[in-house]
């Protein structure tokens, strides 16, 4: 392969491609991980890291709960690589099972909060909120910059929304709900519902004043209790907010879960996250796709609605599908056991002396105990974590997993060694429920027969395998996206994710339960820097993009610290990633643009002088590396001097890690913060658009500034010696999405130094040879000093639109012909290819890429020549369904044959997409986002109902 590039090996290739100037010495990870450990051997340290974990019955709630992952929906999603390594459904044709899978999310969103739309999933529910406050002030105009949160949330949510609000510029104010004054700049409040301590108030006279003074209404509520609730949007709340988590999905130490936002039609132009949509195929067919999708960040960039662009999609799945597999009645059976069991416990410490809290509630007992740290410290003990509210109160919180037995054990703890004369059974048919009758929920929900058809495992099974096989993932072929990294997801890095002492932790459990996590917490910090070169990483933020903010945040934080915090002018490359102007935007700062020369560089003399211009004001610089032009830059050592020199700081995007690894690093380059995708180049799957981890790597200085949390004290890994000055709490648990963090944590300690190192170098040897190939068919955009790329290339389109009348989005569609999903389109150059094959694919693979694309070139040389129908060919025909090419009418140009079979590996291993080309225009035009009641068809046509 090296030869076919022109170089007598691989290493010569690196050699000509990585300027001298920043390439790193050999990396060396820390003992026993520094050769890498077999994948026996990893299997049995994992264990023995799980066996340090402690796993007890947690009654913290605080919007996390213990739960009953069906088995059916464990294994055939969670565990399955044909849900969990799908792309982002942006090709729909290929996408459509997850398109209903998260259709159906939306539906039980929407309905269950009593608002019409429900966007697709979010991280948490902290940052779901601070979403919705952004929204309010963006519903506002930005007028109104006040946003009030009811003091009895939860901790963490109001800790993220404080944080977030100090960068949009807004001021947060934490009050009672009884005295919340709606003034003239108040542009929105925030209530829980039921309320942290387990509370539950009719906000319905609140709703009424806040909407007599312009004042916008967002409730954080929590799905299973909306079964037995009224609903937010019954009592004329603007949005809700939470968790999904409940629903199906491990506790995780903290996530992923699905997090959701629910609003009216009105704001849907305003909502963060990703919409699906009902659209028409080509055929006229029902079908479905990602709608509004012109307010995503890499479109809108600065004025995108929010930077969040990683979603929770394989959570949201396993979400909907529990909420398919239990239908409304199994949801209502759960819930009320849950109340039930919570009204037991309340009856129960009312008998052993105790005062239960007088307000009706849900699933959580709030009750009066002097030295209530000293009781949950006696219930730690025995297993048990109970909440400590403050110095004489605890909650207990029930979930589905509780029984009576646990129950009984729980009186004894608050017995406190006095005999117990009853039990929680003889209790149970005098416990009634505590809801005040005006609460209580009437209106039905989940009445679409997908959630009243698939209640038997069986049933279920068949489902879940039928709208997979509509989905394209790496269980079929490469997917060569730029900038995503679409690589292997290796077995036994999946494998601990489901260990229980992995999985069934509590975000809040105490610290000594936590051994198993904080020992690989220490050990993946110390990976990460010596990958990075940068002192200390903090794990917090859940995503990407929210890694890209919490980086601007850091130095925001420390400029401030040093009296320069007038300093907001972030100076961003037209070849930097495409979510950075969100997210500096989301901090306050002032984006100044600077173009690239003609091979795709940072023009530096143009970067020069917006540094030097605005010395006084420089915050950052936001710089991807390489380029997302897939080219290493001579210069990113001298931009990183010109920024540091006129008083600023260097953010480099690590969206291109998997080009750096082992050969040079962000610390070495220069830049002092890095975020880093750990679903990119460390190996955690994508999920169908999430879940992510986006660690930030610092350097010293700013090791103080990195967030903490107001639950679980949190910092650097390792910590800094100088006292901390968080800059707030990025994410709503104190580690992120910590569940998936072994999946990263096995792949560095199995693939060991030189491992990491050689992954580096294949990646660039794959798109070099890739971009041989097809250089003699397509253009390729930019190339480095030595005619080589990085380990991404762009392949220009731009002229098939004058001479065939092609575009991008034609080659896409007909690459689904020959079973492959599309590169990334018309990103960072508009009318082109950008394709990273990745390290983890075979020469056979990318040949068979190659030869796809060349055979498309051909196809295009048909119409070129006059030999094919320029309106009607295979490409604009393309793609090509089942139901299509097997129509008792054919009126195409072209042959049945050509259409579905257009190579010969398609003829021995075909997938088909399930849909024609869908119509964008259409869906956008008629949006509807939630499954809507047809009659007993099959679920293929139920789902687009409309």
């Amino acid at each position: 392969m090296a030869e076919a590039v022109g170089f007598s090996s691989m290493d010569e290739l690196v050699e000509a491609t990585v300027p001298k100037p920043i390439k790193r010495g050999p990396m060396s990870l820390p003992g026993k991980f520094h050769e890498g450990l077999t994948e026996s051997q990893m299997i049995d340290h994992m264990k023995y890291l799980a066996a340090k974990n402690k796993i007890a019955k947690s009654y913290i709630g605080m919007g996390y709960y213990n739960t009953i992952v069906p088995p059916v929906i464990l294994r055939n999603i969670m565990e399955n690589p044909g849900w969990y390594t799908q792309y982002t459904p942006y090709q729909a044709e290929i996408a459509q099972g997850r398109l209903e899978s998260l259709l159906n999310y939306q539906t039980m969103v929407a309905e269950l909060t009593g608002l019409p739309m429900s966007n697709a999933s979010l991280l948490d529910e902290g940052t779901a909120a601070a979403e919705a406050m952004g929204m309010c002030l963006n519903i506002g105009s930005r007028k109104r910059p006040k946003f009030l949160i009811a003091s009895n949330c939860h901790p963490q949510t109001i800790d993220v929304c404080v944080t977030r609000a100090d960068g949009l510029g807004m001021t947060a104010s934490i009050v009672d709900p009884d005295k919340f004054e709606f003034s003239k700049d108040v542009c929105g409040v925030l209530v829980q519902y039921p309320a942290t301590d387990g509370s539950i108030t009719d906000y319905a006279s609140l709703v009424s004043s806040a909407h007599a003074n312009g004042v916008k209404v967002v409730v954080a509520t929590d799905l299973l209790a909306l079964t037995c609730l009224k609903p937010p949007g019954e009592i004329g709340a603007d949005m809700a907010v939470g968790s999904a988590q409940r629903f199906g999905v491990p506790l995780g130490y903290g996530g992923p879960h699905a997090a959701f936002l629910a609003t009216s039609q009105e704001y849907k132009r305003m909502m963060p996250g990703r919409i699906i949509g009902v659209s028409v195929d080509a055929n006229g067919k029902p079908a479905l796709r990602m709608a509004l999708q012109t307010r995503e960040q890499h479109i809108r960039r600065d004025k995108a609605t929010s930077n969040i662009c990683t979603a929770q999609a394989l959570l949201a799945n396993m979400s909907a599908m529990y909420a398919v597999y239990h239908g409304p009645e199994g949801l209502k059976a759960i819930a009320d056991r849950v109340h039930g069991l919570a009204t037991v416990f309340s009856e129960g410490v009312k008998k052993l002396g105790y005062q239960v809290g007088s307000d009706p509630f849900f699933d959580t007992v709030k009750v009066s105990a002097s030295n209530a740290s000293s009781l949950a410290e006696t219930a730690a003990k025995e297993g048990i974590n109970l909440r400590v509210l403050d110095a004489n109160t605890v909650t207990v919180a029930f979930d589905e997993t509780i029984t009576l037995e646990d129950v009984d054990n729980l009186f004894k703890v608050f017995a406190k060694g006095k005999q117990v004369n009853f039990t929680a059974e003889s209790l149970a048919p005098y416990a009634g429920s505590s809801l005040p009758k005006e609460m209580v929920r009437e209106s039905a929900y989940l009445t679409h027969p997908i959630f009243n058809s698939y209640h038997s495992e069986h049933e279920l099974l068949r489902y879940l395998h039928r709208i997979q096989a509509k989905d394209l993932s790496l269980v079929h072929s490469m997917i060569p996206l730029g900038s995503c990294t679409m690589k292997l997801n290796a077995t036994v890095e999946m494998m601990p994710v489901t260990f229980p002492e992995f999985a069934n932790i509590h975000p809040f459990a105490p610290l000594d339960q936590t051994g198993g996590y904080q020992e690989m917490f220490k050990n993946l910090g110390d990976f990460l820097c010596e990958i990075t070169g940068f002192d200390s990483v903090s794990l917090q933020p859940n995503a990407g993009a929210a890694g890209e903010y919490t980086g601007l945040m850091v130095i925001r934080a420390y400029q401030k610290a040093k009296g320069e915090g007038h300093r907001n002018v972030c100076i961003i490359p037209v070849s930097a990633h495409g979510t950075n102007p969100a997210s500096a935007a989301m901090c306050g700062m002032k984006i100044v643009s600077i173009g690239t020369d003609a091979n795709g560089n940072v023009d530096i003399a143009e970067l020069k002088q917006a540094a030097e211009a605005n010395k006084d004001k420089l915050s950052a610089l936001m710089v991807t590396y390489p380029s997302t032009h897939g080219v290493y830059e001579d210069g990113i050592d001298d931009i990183c001097d010109i920024i540091h020199k006129n008083g600023g700081q260097v953010y480099m995007d690590g969206a291109n890690m998997n080009a750096q690894v082992g050969l040079t690093s962000p610390g070495f380059i220069g830049a002092d913060v890095c975020h880093l995708n750990l679903h990119k180049t460390f190996c955690i799957p994508h999920g169908g658009g999430g879940p992510g981890m986006g660690p930030i790597g610092v350097k010293k200085h700013l090791t103080p500034f990195l967030p903490s949390h107001p639950v679980v004290s949190t910092g650097g890994i390792p910590p800094s010696s100088e006292k901390a000055q968080p800059l707030g709490t990025i994410s709503a648990a104190p580690w992120g999405s910590a569940l998936i963090l072994p999946i990263s944590y096995t792949y560095i300690a199995m693939m060991g130094s030189e491992g990491l190192t050689s992954a580096s170098k294949l990646a660039i040897l794959n798109a070099n040879y890739m971009a041989k190939r097809l250089e003699d068919h397509y253009r390729i955009l930019f190339r480095g000093k030595n005619g080589t790329c990085a380990h991404e290339f762009i392949v220009d389109l731009r002229a098939f639109k004058a001479t065939a009348n092609i575009e991008p989005e034609d080659v896409a569609k007909r690459l689904i012909d020959y079973g492959f999903h599309a590169p990334t389109m018309s990103w960072p150059v508009h009318g082109t290819l950008m394709i990273e094959p990745t390290e983890s694919e075979s020469k056979a693979e990318l040949d068979r890429f190659c030869d796809a694309m060349i055979s498309i070139r051909e196809e295009i040389r048909a119409i070129e020549n006059g030999t094919c129908n320029a309106a009607d060919n295979v490409l604009k025909g393309a793609p090509h369904s089942a139901s299509m090419v097997l129509s008792d009418k054919w009126n195409k140009p072209y042959s049945r044959k050509l259409a579905a079979y257009p190579a010969t590996w398609v003829e021995s291993s075909k997938f088909w997409p399930s849909t024609g080309r869908v119509d964008n225009v259409y869906g956008d035009r008629n949006l509807v986002c939630t499954l809507i009641n047809g009659d007993a068809a099959p679920a293929e046509e139920r789902v687009a109902t409309a």
